[in-house]
């Protein structure tokens, strides 16, 4: 989880960094870091949800500008949970700061860092289009991506801490000092201006032996030792030199392992300074930093064969901190569409972990989860479903087979989809599972705004200012669920194997130009709704035959359907529902439940009844939406 206050250290001491015109090598990428400040830094929509189109059309830019200084990029994405569970206090606590953080953008209005649930596929997606490298880590990608950077002797671009620790040839470029929106020319070459460190360059600033890097990290807090414990213990700001300010207790921890040569005397050192502690304790302490300090120590890398010749890594004692993959039954087929990012890691969650995490949402903490609507999808079931599936062997599974598991699942029959473009047949199926089961009812404006942008949102993108009007939780929330729904549906078309073309969520979906579209039918009277494909679309949707009984939140908890397999079925387990049910759960976030049944029969019509039972107020309405926009 990186040095906490190290970035600021750097920040603080910007000479130590060197200043670099990148070109014409290769760069690793620290992926996760990317997409996140990419998107941030973008001011694209963050509570609307998300502006997919744009954020496309940045990632081609980046991706322009690297190939146009002749820099070949390769993008590393972390995959599964920490396996060691050593991490669980501090993935905890962000958690519980994005809730609040979630809470207060649906309040305010505010943008709160709050990613957009479906930004990292439409980043997966958009590299695949443009044929960039990929590869998505069974684990952590730190120590992966500093692997391969100290093997291939490349620069690595990120702005986690850690690789400010690793010994890597070439450094490591600080994304925040990564100008490639103002590349330079020399000649017939183009560069790209950026910041570049080094530990040599640290270690001779701060005169400590490079060796102590790790010991420094162990010491200034880590995840095998409680770091408010080892901070209780010993204040290193004793030793800091005068006007240190807030990075006091780093610069004092620097300064007084100048006095050192190698780790262990520091820690034995440390360790009287703690004070009298009992064996027991004192060992416990000893180990923890030195667990802490090996996390350091690289192994070869297990992506290098990946990039070079397509082999994905095993789950062997080749490479020691797979093997538990292998014990956990994730089945071998999977390696490589996981390795590519083809594969969702949530199998690696489950069969390892036993509980997956769910994207944070934008929408007040009272509130029921929106992820609620998608929980048969995540169970692996469908309605009345006999068919007998292995985990193991799903690969060699017959298509139609395949395909019948998930529109079972969707409860959309394959008749209905003849008419149906096929890069548009999954979120119809989507649309037709959310209506079923979403609570509350969404209003007949959202439907006809949500069918609209999956037919033929180009035509209106861009078209329409970005929202100004207060954030309307209402169709926030329809539209949560819907997006959960289209998240978990993806994840199941892609371990059946696709039996469904994947959309391009950057083509298929915009959250601002739903909103608009919505507020434009209710307060303007606007219903643009005469494009052949929203027609056919529609006819689907309406086709789709109600539940047989209407099944409530509880209902929705009380009736698992049929499983596909006893396999399939533990990918989702039943912990799960403890953690959705409440928001304060630390895997999740702030959702919403929801439920919808027969689109002729349960639209909200209650914005216009209101309307006509008190036409003062409907044009006092429309006034005040037309100020809006």
């Amino acid at each position: 989880m990186g040095v906490q206050g190290l970035t600021t250290l750097l920040e603080k001491h910007r000479s130590i960094y060197q200043d670099l015109c990148l070109s014409h090598c290769r760069l690793l990428i620290d992926g996760s870091i990317l997409y996140h400040k990419l998107y941030f830094n973008s001011g694209l929509d963050q509570n609307h949800g998300g502006e997919y189109a744009a954020f496309a059309a940045l990632i081609e830019r980046f991706v322009k500008v690297l190939r146009d200084c002749q820099i070949t990029p390769y993008i590393v994405l972390d995959g599964g949970l920490d396996i060691s569970e050593k991490k669980n206090e501090t993935v905890k606590k962000r958690a519980v700061d994005l809730n609040k953080q979630a809470h207060q953008a649906a309040q305010s209005g505010q943008s709160k860092n709050i990613l957009p649930t479906l930004v990292k596929l439409v980043f997966r997606q958009t590299l695949r289009r443009l044929d960039v490298q990929v590869a998505q880590c069974y684990g952590e990608a730190d120590p992966e991506i500093a692997a391969l950077a100290r093997e291939w002797q490349c620069p690595v671009l990120s702005e986690d801490s850690d690789f400010y620790i690793y010994d890597l040839p070439e450094g490591v470029l600080p994304l925040s000092d990564f100008q490639w929106k103002a590349v330079e020319r020399r000649g017939s070459n183009s560069y790209i201006p950026c910041k570049s460190y080094n530990t040599s360059s640290f270690c001779n600033f701060f005169q400590i032996q490079r060796q102590l890097l790790p010991a420094f990290a162990a010491l200034a807090g880590n995840d095998y030792v409680n770091p408010h414990w080892l901070q209780a213990r010993v204040s290193w700001k004793q030793f800091a030199p005068a006007g240190s300010g807030n990075t006091g207790h780093l610069e004092g921890l620097l300064c007084w392992l100048q006095n050192f040569q190698i780790p262990q005397e520091a820690f034995e050192a440390a360790l009287k300074l703690m004070g009298e502690l009992r064996g027991i304790k004192k060992a416990e302490v000893m180990k923890g930093l030195n667990l802490r300090m090996e996390e350091y120590q690289l192994p070869p890398s297990a992506l290098k064969k990946f990039f070079i010749h397509g082999i994905a890594p095993p789950f062997s004692t080749e490479y020691p901190h797979f093997v538990l993959l292998e014990v956990a039954g994730v089945p071998d087929w999977s390696r490589l569409p996981l390795i590519q990012a083809w594969l969702s890691p949530v199998i690696l969650d489950v069969l390892l972990l036993q509980r997956m995490t769910f994207s944070v949402l934008v929408e007040l903490a009272a509130a029921p989860s929106a992820h609620l609507t998608a929980r048969p999808l995540r169970q692996t079931t469908s309605t009345g479903s006999s068919l007998q599936l292995s985990l193991q062997t799903l690969d060699k599974a017959e298509a139609s087979l395949r395909l019948q598991v998930l529109l079972e699942a969707l409860g959309v029959p394959e008749a209905s989809l003849a008419s149906v473009p096929p890069h548009l047949r999954l979120p119809v199926c989507v649309t037709c599972f959310w209506l079923q089961r979403a609570q509350p009812l969404a209003d007949e404006e959202v439907l006809k705004a949500l069918l609209l942008v999956l037919s033929s949102g180009d035509a209106f993108r861009g078209a329409l200012p970005p929202p100004r009007q207060k954030l309307d939780m209402q169709v926030s929330h329809s539209l949560n669920q819907w997006q959960s729904c289209l998240k978990s549906s993806l994840q199941l078309n892609q371990l059946l194997g696709r039996p469904l073309p994947e959309p391009l969520v950057s083509r298929l979906f915009e959250g601002t130009l739903v909103h608009q579209l919505v507020h434009r039918m209710r307060y303007w009277g606007e219903d643009p709704c005469s494009v052949r494909l929203f027609h056919t679309i529609q006819t689907v949707v309406h086709q789709i035959p109600p539940q047989e009984s209407h099944r409530t939140g509880e209902d929705l908890q009380r009736q698992p359907l049929d499983d596909l397999t006893s396999t399939l079925q533990q990918l989702f387990p039943l912990e799960e529902e403890e953690e959705e049910a409440s928001s304060s759960g630390w895997v999740q976030e702030h959702l919403r439940l929801s439920e919808l049944l027969s689109v002729k029969t349960r639209f909200r019509a209650k914005h216009r009844k209101n309307r006509s039972k008190n036409p003062e107020l409907a044009r006092k309405e429309e006034r005040r939406s037309r100020d809006l926009l």
